[in-house]
């Protein structure tokens, strides 16, 4: 049997908390026995989950025993970590103790280093935040968790859920992993390099910066079958210097800017009306339907169908 440990710090957000008690706790194997023993720890004796106040049974020697370490996000996820914390995750990742984050608790993971080189997620809202506070961090906003093999990260609270199955297909099967999934009337079929279902923000422009014409400008023709020679023409540069300066400023190029652009009209479209696919890949400025749906997939992570299904409103016409 796996020990969990879930770490619960102060300002802790209880469905993070309850996310891995509620689905490492339901698995089974085969012959019915349990397949994890959750354990609950804190340095603290009680600890503020903001609706409610809670004791852990267990102090942070638990994990000096436990297989998996999980760290619940908190509701301020710019709260330092103690130094107390910090070394009793980093003792037990030197002792090879896997150690994964849900949602925001990513941040703890990240004030240990213990992430430092390695590729992680978190919520879609944290993802400039992790990557302003720790650059040493390939974050990426883009998925529903990321498996680094000793430590792993996921996005929301619903990804914890599925960060949490990754685990137990990975320790046991996927024969487990599908009956937890059942007990907790989830699919199992969404993997971590799914995108999270966000409104992608364009790259941000610094206030002032000279590029910020050329962006609304593409903003505005990006239905126009744009090339990176139209957009250089329209801001009065050389192809190479509009290259550059997209890097400088918004930290991507110009066309993958544009593409992105592209992207978030056409999620718009899909939410508020009933316009076919084929026809709002015209619109958005694809030259094809099939272009459309190969970029539209690689980017959101799904096809426009379903997204459409799940972000359409009732009274899109």
């Amino acid at each position: 049997m796996h020990t969990v440990a879930v770490l619960a710090l102060d300002g802790v957000i209880p469905f993070d908390l309850s996310t891995p008690i509620d689905a490492l706790g339901r698995a089974r194997l085969p012959d019915g026995r349990p397949a994890y023993r959750v354990k609950v720890c804190s340095p603290a004796d009680e600890i503020d989950a903001g609706a409610f106040t809670l004791r852990a049974p267990w102090g942070l020697d638990a994990l000096t025993d436990a297989d998996t370490i999980m760290l619940p996000g908190c509701a301020d996820p710019a709260t330092q970590v103690t130094s107390e914390v910090i070394d009793a995750l980093r003792q037990a990742a030197a002792d090879g103790t896997r150690i994964a984050s849900i949602c925001v608790g990513s941040f703890i993971l990240a004030a240990t280093g213990l992430l430092d080189g390695l590729r992680a997620t978190t919520h879609w809202l944290g993802t400039e935040a992790l990557a302003r506070m720790y650059p040493r961090i390939q974050v990426d906003p883009d998925v529903l968790y990321v498996d680094n093999g000793q430590f792993l990260t996921s996005a929301g609270s619903a990804a914890g859920l599925d960060l949490c199955l990754h685990m137990i297909r990975r320790d046991y099967g996927s024969a487990v992993a599908a009956d937890t999934a059942r007990l907790s009337v989830m699919p199992l079929e969404r993997e971590g390099g799914q995108a999270q279902f966000i409104v992608h923000e364009q790259p941000p422009a610094p206030a002032g910066a000279t590029l910020e014409p050329v962006l609304l400008w593409m903003e505005e023709n990006a239905g126009r079958e744009l090339t990176l020679a139209d957009i250089a023409e329209h801001a009065g540069m050389s192809a190479r210097t509009i290259n550059r300066r997209f890097r400088e400023q918004t930290g991507t190029t110009p066309l993958q800017w544009l593409h992105r652009a592209r992207i978030r009209q056409a999620q718009h479209l899909l939410e508020t009306t009933a316009h076919p696919v084929d026809r709002i890949a015209t619109q958005v400025g694809f030259g094809s339907p099939t272009s459309f749906r190969d970029r539209f997939k690689r980017q959101v992570g799904t096809s426009p169908h379903a997204y459409r299904r799940a972000f359409r409103g009732t009274g899109a016409s």
